[in-house]
């Protein structure tokens, strides 16, 4: 979907690795490497034996209510949090729905889909892309910002999300990427003291389980009946159920913790490999705090294509609006694939 503004809507960092892309190294797409885990692997297999029954949602909704301390009223499960933003767009009766950008271009895709007139709140490079909670039309009755938001990478308060709420509005948090962040600061799931709002949840970029489609939502119970209604029967699949499940337990909060860590730890090694290039103009947005992290540099559309010749798939970042053909968007990898792709950067800005 190509919008008056030029921006491709529905571009994802999975086009740099299909077909041809196969077999670069993907610094593309932002799901964990090195995923789905063993053992997770094992729990998914183990539910293919009720296949045969029609999937029952009952106890990964709890499961992930318990995991955020809510009643279960205020959990939707989700194919994905994709599918999160096609049903609130189809079933939210609302008049001037705003997408803050640059992010995710899926909730802005859905809601043109379902034919709604869709405002853009641009942050600024020279702001570090931050929020400016007055740049939001006081009129807006549907409010969509990502934390921390893809492509930026930035970790926006939640005290400054939150005092986006207004009577009358629906206040979307796209919190795909919060579990890397250690200790999930910023996060708003769980709060039930914020009127309107809506956090939408991913378990397939840190348990690596994007061929599964599992996700869900956080709302108040009433947001979740009207979602709820727009939904297929039986949309969550018996497997991605049985990930829901497991994701959200003990085990793997304490995986994930770890796992936040060493991202952040992979990701100050990133950047400051990328600090070298600094005399040839390539600028970081930031400060980073998400597992990626955006780059500016003269000539990125033709650094990618090298990079690709080198072996490389990075993400290409002017679909995304608020942002042009000068920006790359850098998935964090472990040190010594960072290391290889630094050499390759390297050929790529010389050559």
């Amino acid at each position: 979907m190509r919008t008056e503004s030029g921006h491709d809507l529905r571009h994802h960092g999975d086009a740099e690795v299909r077909d041809d892309g196969g077999s670069l190294v993907d610094l593309a797409v932002n799901v964990r490497a090195d995923t789905p885990p063993a053992w997770l692997r094992e729990h998914i297999a183990a539910s293919l034996g009720g296949l045969a029954a029609y999937p029952d949602g009952r106890a990964a909704r709890a499961a992930v209510a318990a995991r955020h301390g809510l009643p279960v009223e205020r959990v939707l499960l989700t194919a994905g949090a994709a599918e999160a933003f096609v049903l609130l767009a189809r079933a939210l009766k609302v008049r001037r729905p705003v997408v803050v950008h640059p992010q995710f271009t899926e909730p802005e895709a859905a809601l043109r889909d379902a034919g709604h007139a869709v405002g853009r709140v641009l942050l600024r490079e020279e702001d570090g892309f931050r929020l400016d909670p007055a740049a939001v039309p006081e009129d807006a009755d549907l409010v969509v910002i990502g934390n921390p938001t893809n492509p930026t990478s930035v970790l926006h308060p939640a005290d400054a999300i939150a005092g986006l709420a207004r009577p009358g509005r629906v206040l979307v948090v796209d919190e795909a990427f919060m579990d890397a962040v250690p200790g999930e600061s910023e996060a708003l799931a769980g709060r039930v003291d914020v009127p309107g709002l809506v956090v939408l949840r991913s378990l397939t970029k840190t348990w690596g389980l994007a061929g599964l489609r599992i996700g869900y939502v956080l709302a108040a119970p009433e947001t979740v009946e009207d979602l709820q209604r727009a939904q297929p029967l039986w949309p969550v699949s018996t497997p991605a159920l049985a990930a829901a499940e497991a994701c959200v337990g003990p085990r793997a909060l304490a995986e994930a913790a770890h796992a936040a860590h060493r991202i952040a730890a992979d990701r100050a090694h990133l950047l400051a490999g990328l600090t070298r290039f600094a005399p040839a103009g390539l600028r970081v947005a930031g400060p980073a705090r998400g597992p990626f992290v955006l780059v500016r540099v003269e000539g990125a559309t033709a650094i990618r294509r090298r990079l690709r010749d080198l072996g490389y798939a990075v993400r290409r970042g002017d679909t995304f609006p608020g942002l042009d053909e000068k920006w790359l968007r850098l998935a964090v990898r472990d040190p010594s694939t960072t290391d290889g792709f630094l050499r390759a950067l390297q050929r790529a800005l010389t050559d």
